[in-house]
């Protein structure tokens, strides 16, 4: 006796063939020219199954990185945050690159000029990480790796910042000496920097204005 098909099986299995489809067309030629239509050919769906689904490409691609991040970008937990730091950084560095041909960059590129997808992006896939990031930086604190005030908004613009500021004019990501660097010199910051009121030891007091 046959046993009839599982709808939410073939649901699940069109729903990986699109995913998957999208991000392989955006390696091979580029979030530009990534279309429903294309998508849908090379997952050997309808764009009628694609639209029931999402309503744009940049609503797949989103959902894809969102299931990708979550196994190649999450955050390590060694004990070392120098070793966990330059892991996931290397991994984002990864999605960034090349640049023509990274779904995350062209998503990024779209959500500038689109508010809902933008919202999507920072909601689904950014907030979370900051979060996960945040709670590895807390556990750094009780470790006594990184100082106890270090303000962790403040971690996250020394350590992705320029990732995202190579990306925008086009300078290439850092190699791994220049990670590394990267990577000493935020927590150097976090470390040193001074609480209100206060001035660094190791920073000198700025001179005084000639008249």
């Amino acid at each position: 006796m046959s046993v009839p098909p599982n709808p939410h099986r073939r649901s699940e299995a069109s729903r990986r063939a699109i995913l998957e489809a999208a991000l392989r067309l955006c390696i091979e030629s580029g979030y530009g020219q990534l279309t429903i239509e294309g998508i849908a050919a090379s997952a050997g769906v309808s764009k009628k199954t694609i639209y029931r689904w999402w309503p744009s490409k940049g609503a797949v691609v989103l959902e894809a990185l969102d299931d990708l991040a979550t196994t190649v970008v999450d955050y390590p937990d060694t004990g070392d945050l120098v070793v966990d730091l330059r892991t996931q950084l290397t991994a984002v560095i990864a999605l960034l690159s090349p640049a023509d041909r990274s779904a995350v960059v062209g998503l990024i590129a779209e959500a500038l000029q689109n508010a809902d997808l933008a919202h999507e992006l920072r909601e689904r896939l950014i907030a979370p990480r900051i979060a996960q990031f945040k709670e590895r930086m807390r556990r750094a604190q009780l470790e006594g790796q990184i100082a106890t005030d270090a303000d962790l908004d403040i971690a996250v613009d020394l350590l992705y910042g320029p990732l995202y500021h190579r990306l925008v004019f086009h300078l290439g990501m850092p190699d791994s000496r220049q990670l590394g660097e990267l990577i000493e010199h935020a927590l150097r910051a976090l470390n040193t920097a001074p609480r209100s009121g206060e001035t660094s030891a190791t920073m000198p007091p700025a001179p005084h204005a000639r008249h």
